[in-house]
């Protein structure tokens, strides 16, 4: 009588039992060490997120400190920005020992260390000799700042006509240029060579 075998009785079901398990050459725990390795890099992550911005919620943000930037004041003059964005300050006012920006930025030690070198350049303005040189807002002001008249007239300058409170002349003052306060018309003084202040000038 013939033996009848059950259906995938052979001896191939032997040869099955040698085969390995699936992640050939890797513990049960392989797997579950990975992933305890990748939570606790988020989770680290995470507390690493929320110190920082507890750390900002606390401190507030670094204040922004742009650096110097040029304006016009209320007189039509170059100006130096302070940091808040708003003031625009007279160029001439920076570096003149007096702190005019809310925060001070107009003194900054920087800045003023070696001048005009340390000053931005828009806040600088040179003379006919260049080894002497005056603020940006100062030419063109009616003055002789430069001492030779090279920041009123030209080649060195080219200034628009006197404004409504100056008149134009060759002056003879040594404190003007090309014009002169129209208060010093008609004073009984010579301001102007050609007399004119004494004779032509309305007056103020």
């Amino acid at each position: 009588m013939n033996k009848i075998f059950p259906q995938g009785d052979s001896d191939d079901s032997a040869a099955g039992t040698n085969a390995l398990p699936r992640g050939e050459g890797c513990s049960p725990l392989c797997g579950s060490r990975q992933g305890a390795c990748l939570s606790a890099f988020l989770l680290l992550l995470l507390v690493t997120l929320a110190a920082l911005i507890a750390l900002v919620s606390i401190l507030g943000f670094p204040p922004h400190t742009p650096g110097a930037q040029t304006c016009v004041t209320l007189t039509n003059r170059t100006g130096f920005l302070c940091h808040d964005q708003r003031s625009c300050i007279p160029a001439s006012r920076v570096c003149d020992g007096v702190r005019t920006c809310a925060h001070g930025e107009d003194e900054d030690e920087t800045m003023c260390r070696d001048m005009p070198q340390s000053l931005p350049s828009f806040l600088v303005a040179r003379c006919g000799d260049p080894s002497f040189w005056i603020y940006s807002d100062q030419k063109c002001d009616g003055t002789n700042n430069c001492g030779d008249c090279s920041d009123e007239l030209s080649p060195v300058t080219t200034c628009p006509p006197c404004g409504p409170g100056w008149w134009r002349c060759p002056s003879t003052v040594f404190g003007y240029c090309g014009c002169i306060p129209r208060s010093l018309c008609r004073d009984h003084t010579q301001h102007c060579s050609d007399w004119s202040d004494e004779y032509s000038c309305p007056g103020p």
